[in-house]
């Protein structure tokens, strides 16, 4: 016969008198864990008590039941209440919910207390993120939900930004399929389509890092400290409709802009409303352009102009910063050290006076007619306003008759000496005209597709590159005037001794500027472009300009060194190591011409001991990885970093294995064929080390 299954029967539970209750030396909670005894308190002051206590009759000696109880289950509820009481919030003898266990159950105490804590499961994060939306979605603040639970309104706004990630991510999450780092990347952008491919795109991936997530969710976004957003202003973009993302869960510096079209018609809106408030002042023409290249001025004669004198206000103001410097300067000259605030206080009267007298030029309104303006962006996001430049075409003809035809550049920034670049297309209504769009225009990367083979380099590539090489020889041949001497009597005894035309050369000895017609971007602000400007304009500074008869006086007594810099440098402008296009009928280089040049160049590369890494090129995606080919980019890895890196990247789309490359190649020296010295094998076994001791020998050779 079957025996039956016995009843299960539950404690009861009744209001015991909280003055009745005492805690119980069984409980097996002695380290404080979680939401504090105080914080417990106010939720249970706002709510009530959730969860009754667990408790047990005290016997007296005899193994009587007295009318006290002690708890040996949830002792913490106990000291939140007590500290209600003590606030005179709760009443002494308020009746508290309890389960009232048999004093005889062979149940122990201890058994109750550790029950309690073991059995109970943690709520699962995801689950928080969905309470907290549904107390949003049924009119609960932020403010109001993060007082309730005792965390920061910042807490709870990522709380439900991490529950509004895509569903079929959540899910995965809530599998333990990705981590709560890889579902915070998530959060940077709100589209839903974009994360489920991102996830799909690293969910097998080697690198699924957090960083990779947010880099591949924002890649076609642009960041808030770019200059163009830094010029228009995110409240501006934002104003238009813009979209700005944003990670509330590590620092993003601003967040990004979703919008880069919508941010670059806003730069030109704003650039052009510049130049129109310009051509009142009467200029004959205005560039606006975002970027300037390298090589904008070429060909241009700057007007000087005269600083603009101070009005009465301003000169007295002067006078008064002035006399308080001079003041400080005395009365602290005795001391080592000025006190802080002192120092503080002299600076600020520098940069007042240092304001004052940084005057507007005036120009000749006579040369304001011939003359134009660009106007573009600062590298930190201001405007940048470059006033007063004559085209050749513009010369009144009586000084262009006498012309030498040499076309002699005012700030040695390269270009043809045919004249100015820009094609000026648009006029406005008092005259002068303006024209936007100067920006040089690269070849897309595409996502053509790619059999593995090693294929030339794309020709606009390596004339880029070599642009490149170009001016870092020029800086270079600039501080060497030994070697320039030598390149030019290399040259000049070429011309003179062969019966056949001696082109080809990468000297030009006119000496006549070569503009670079292929090159990135960046050029401008690279390493090597601000040491030539920069020797450029202390020579300029030196010259008596304009006056042949003083400039022949000056050069008779410049001594010879200091002759010699100046030929160096005068000569550095004629520097053509470009890889331009062949034309087999005639016009323009040859390929035996071509190759000359480049041969040319490798000589005075080694004479100068140039080192591009050096000169500031980097395999960067835009300015080369994105550029070539697959096989290209793991070619340039596998040099670098070895077969197994390289391998890392082979799975990879063409856009993720340019940007990973990026970073495996940042710092290692590695260059493309084209950029290397002859002389100089690299990243082929051993010669790897060759080439770090040759780039160390370098160091310390400059060190000392």
């Amino acid at each position: 016969m079957a025996k039956a299954a016995q009843n299960i029967t539950l404690s009861p539970s009744r209001d015991i008198p909280f003055n009745k209750l005492v805690l119980s030396q069984s409980n097996v909670r002695r380290i404080k864990a979680g939401v504090s005894v105080e914080e417990l308190a106010e939720d249970i002051g706002r709510r009530g008590l959730l969860q009754s206590l667990n408790v047990r009759p005290v016997l007296d000696a005899d193994g009587v039941e007295t009318d006290t109880f002690e708890i040996p289950a949830g002792g913490r509820r106990f000291q939140a209440l007590s500290l209600l009481v003590k606030q005179k919030r709760l009443a002494k003898a308020a009746p508290i919910p309890c389960i009232v266990r048999d004093a005889a159950s062979d149940i122990l105490a201890e058994d109750d207390s550790l029950a309690e804590n073991m059995q109970r499961v943690a709520l699962h994060p995801l689950d928080q993120f969905r309470a907290f939306v549904a107390l949003r979605e049924k009119g609960q603040s932020e403010e109001a939900i993060a007082a309730a639970f005792f965390v920061t309104p910042q807490i709870v706004k990522q709380r439900l930004k991490l529950a509004s990630v895509a569903p079929a991510l959540l899910e995965v999450y809530a599998e333990d399929g990705m981590t709560l780092e890889q579902l915070m990347a998530f959060t940077v952008n709100p589209d839903h389509v974009r994360q489920e491919q991102v996830w799909d795109a690293v969910k097998n991936s080697w690198n699924k890092e957090p960083y990779a997530i947010r880099r591949m969710l924002t890649e076609t976004s642009v960041r808030a400290s770019d200059r163009r957003a830094v010029f228009v202003g995110v409240d501006a973009y934002e104003a238009a409709g813009g979209v700005v993302l944003r990670d509330l869960f590590q620092g993003d510096d601003g967040g990004w802009l979703e919008d880069p079209a919508l941010l670059d018609r806003l730069v030109s809106e704003k650039l052009q409303a510049e130049a129109e408030a310009l051509a009142s002042d009467g200029w004959k023409w205005i560039e606006v352009a975002t970027d300037l290249p390298y090589g904008y001025s070429h060909g241009l004669r700057r007007l000087a102009g005269d600083p603009a004198p101070m009005t009465d206000e301003e000169s007295a103001a002067h006078a008064t910063l002035l006399a308080e410097y001079r003041a400080l300067e005395e009365e602290y000259s005795g001391q080592d050290e000025y006190p802080e605030e002192i120092d503080a206080r002299l600076g600020q009267l520098e940069m007042a006076m240092e304001a004052l007298e940084q005057r507007p030029l005036i120009y000749d309104p006579t040369e304001i007619a011939r003359a134009g303006v660009f106007v573009t962006l600062d590298r930190d996001g201001s405007l940048a306003i470059y006033r007063g430049y004559v085209r050749p075409e513009d010369e009144p003809h009586e000084e262009t008759a006498v012309q030498d035809g040499d076309g002699v550049d005012a700030m040695g920034q390269g270009g043809d000496v045919g004249g100015s670049s820009w094609k000026p297309s648009a006029t406005s209504a008092g005259g002068t005209v303006i024209t936007s769009g100067g920006q040089p225009i690269g070849a897309d990367a595409s996502e053509e597709e790619d059999d593995g083979a090693l294929k030339p380099l794309p020709e606009r590539l390596v004339m880029e590159l070599t642009a490149h090489r170009t001016l870092a020889l020029r800086e270079a041949i600039g501080r060497s005037p030994d070697v320039a001497l030598t390149l030019l009597l290399l040259k000049l005894v070429t011309d003179t001794f062969r019966t056949s035309s001696a082109s080809g050369s990468c000297l030009e000895a006119s000496v006549r500027h070569v503009y670079m017609s292929a090159q990135a971007p960046d050029l401008k602000d690279s390493v090597v472009a601000k040491l030539v400007d920069e020797r450029h304009a202390a020579w300029e500074a030196d010259l008596p300009l304009g006056d042949d008869a003083a400039l022949w006086d000056y050069l008779t007594v410049l001594d010879q060194g200091s002759r010699l810099a100046l030929l160096a440098h005068c000569l550095s402008f004629g520097v053509n190591a470009l890889h331009e296009k062949v034309n087999p009928y005639g016009a323009g280089i040859s390929a035996s011409g071509l190759t000359r040049r480049m041969s040319h160049a490798d000589l005075v590369a080694r004479a100068v001991d140039l080192d591009m890494v050096e000169a500031g090129w980097e395999p960067t995606v835009d300015g080369y990885l994105n550029r070539v080919p697959k096989a290209r980019i793991l070619e340039a890895v596998r040099e670098a970093k070895g077969e197994g890196t390289a391998q890392l990247l082979d799975h990879l789309k063409k856009g993720e294995m340019a940007t990973e490359a990026e970073r495996l190649l940042k710092g290692s020296g590695w260059l493309p064929e084209v950029l290397r010295r002859a002389d100089l094998v690299t990243f082929d076994g051993e010669a790897v080390g060759d080439r770090r001791a040759h780039v160390m020998r370098r160091t310390l050779d400059s060190d000392d």
